[in-house]
C-alpha cells in the first residue's frame, strides 16, 4: 500500500468513512469506523492531510486531529457536492471530500475555538429564546382575541394583557387559569432571555472587534457580535464585495452572451447574520424615510428611487463592505468617509464677546 498523501472523512452520529489516496491519486484507503475508533485509528497513523464537510461537530474532530499533528481542512458542503458520483452514500461522499479537497481554487472554512463555538451558543440560545417569546406572545394574544380582549403588538403589552383578563368577570374560570399558567411562562421565558442578554453584552465589552463594528449605522452591538463571532477570518476576502457575496447580499448572475442579467440576491451564507444586518438597515431606512438623521446623498437618492425593502438590502450590501474594511484594517467607524449616515455639523458655540457665534473654521481649530 502506498503513503497516505490525504484522507477525506464523511462524518455521522455513529460511523465516519475514511477514504484515502497516495501520490499517485490511487485509493489505498477505505475503512469505516465506529465513533469511539475514530481517534484511536489516527493516533496511529502518520501525520497527513485530512478533510471534513464544515459543521458543528467537525470543528471538534479538527482541533482533536490537529492536536494529534495532522492538517486538518474543513471544506462546505455545497463545494462538495459536485465531487459526489451518481451513487449518494457514505463511501461515495468520503471520495468527493478527499478530491475535493486537493482543488486548488477549493475555498476552506476556518477552525473555530472551543471559546468561540461557546460564544456562537450564546447567540443561538438568544434567538431560540426570542422566537420562543413571539410564539408565546401570538398564543397569548390570540386567545385573549377569543373573549373578545385585544392588546397592541410587542412584549410591553402582554402582562398588561393577563392583568386584564385577570380582572375580567366574562373570562371563565378554566380559561385564567390557563391563562396565568403562560403568563407565569412568560415571565420564566422573560427572565432567562434577560440572563443570556446580560451575558452577550458582557462579552461584547470583553471583545474589540465588536465594540468596533457596533460603531456603525445599521449594525449596533448584536450585529457587531454576530459579525464577529460568525464570520470568518476576514483576510480571506480579496475584497468587501466577497465577503458580501459570502454573506449572501449580493445579486445572483444569469448573464449570458455578453448580457448581464441579475437576480435577486443568493441568500447564502448565515441567515442570522444577514436578517440582523437587513434589519438594522431596515431600521436606518424607516429613519430616513421619517425625515430623521442625516443621511448620505447616496441614501438619500437610493431611498428616493427604490422601494423600502430593496432598499433595505442594498444598504446591508454596503454596510457589508464597510465591516470588512473594518475588520480587516482595525480602524473606527468614520461616518464620512462610509457614505451612509453622514455626522451632523457642530453647532458653533456663541461667543460673549463678540455676541455672535464663532465661524466653522475657528471652532474646528479652537480658536475663541
Amino acid at each position: 500500500m502506498g503513503e497516505i498523501i490525504r484522507i477525506g472523512v464523511d462524518t455521522s452520529k455513529s460511523v465516519f468513512q475514511l477514504h484515502g489516496v497516495d501520490a499517485t491519486e490511487q485509493p489505498v484507503l477505505r475503512k469505516k469506523l465506529r465513533r469511539r475508533d475514530f481517534l484511536k485509528f489516527f493516533e496511529q497513523l502518520a501525520a497527513t492531510k485530512v478533510g471534513l464537510e464544515a459543521c458543528g461537530g467537525s470543528h471538534h474532530w479538527a482541533r482533536a486531529l490537529t492536536e494529534l499533528g495532522h492538517e486538518v481542512k474543513l471544506l462546505p458542503a455545497q463545494h462538495v457536492k459536485p465531487y459526489v458520483r451518481r451513487n449518494k452514500n457514505d463511501r461515495n461522499d468520503a471520495d468527493a471530500i478527499c478530491e475535493a479537497m486537493s482543488r486548488p481554487r477549493m475555498s476552506f472554512v476556518a477552525i473555530k475555538t472551543a471559546e468561540q463555538q461557546a460564544a456562537q451558543m450564546l447567540m443561538a440560545t438568544r434567538e431560540r429564546l426570542v422566537a420562543y417569546r413571539t410564539q408565546l406572545i401570538n398564543v397569548i394574544r390570540g386567545h385573549a382575541a377569543e373573549f373578545g380582549l385585544t392588546a397592541a403588538k410587542g412584549p410591553a403589552h402582554v402582562e398588561p394583557l393577563l392583568a386584564r383578563i385577570a380582572e375580567d368577570d366574562t373570562v371563565p374560570k378554566l380559561a385564567k387559569e390557563l391563562f396565568a399558567l403562560h403568563g407565569q411562562e412568560y415571565s420564566r421565558l422573560k427572565n432567562q432571555l434577560h440572563e443570556v442578554e446580560v451575558k452577550l453584552k458582557v462579552w461584547h465589552r470583553q471583545n474589540e472587534m465588536s465594540r468596533r463594528l457596533a460603531e456603525v449605522d445599521a449594525i449596533g452591538p448584536i450585529g457587531g457580535c454576530l459579525l464577529a463571532i460568525k464570520a470568518p477570518d476576514p483576510h480571506a476576502f480579496s475584497c468587501g464585495r466577497d465577503f458580501a457575496a459570502w454573506m449572501g447580499v449580493t445579486p445572483k448572475d444569469h448573464s449570458t452572451a455578453g448580457k448581464m442579467r441579475l437576480g435577486v440576491i443568493t441568500r447564502a451564507g448565515d441567515e442570522a447574520l444577514r436578517r440582523t444586518l437587513v434589519l438594522g438597515a431596515t431600521s436606518v431606512i424607516k429613519q430616513v424615510s421619517n425625515g430623521k438623521g442625516n443621511p448620505s446623498p447616496w441614501l438619500r437618492d437610493l431611498v428616493a428611487r427604490k422601494p423600502p425593502k430593496l432598499a433595505a438590502v442594498a444598504l446591508a450590501n454596503k454596510v457589508a463592505r464597510v465591516a470588512w474594511r473594518l475588520m480587516v484594517s482595525g480602524e473606527h467607524y468614520d461616518a464620512a468617509r462610509a457614505g451612509i449616515v453622514s455626522p451632523r455639523p457642530r453647532v458653533a458655540p456663541c461667543s460673549p464677546r463678540q455676541g455672535r457665534c464663532a465661524p466653522p473654521a475657528a471652532v474646528a481649530s479652537g480658536q475663541p
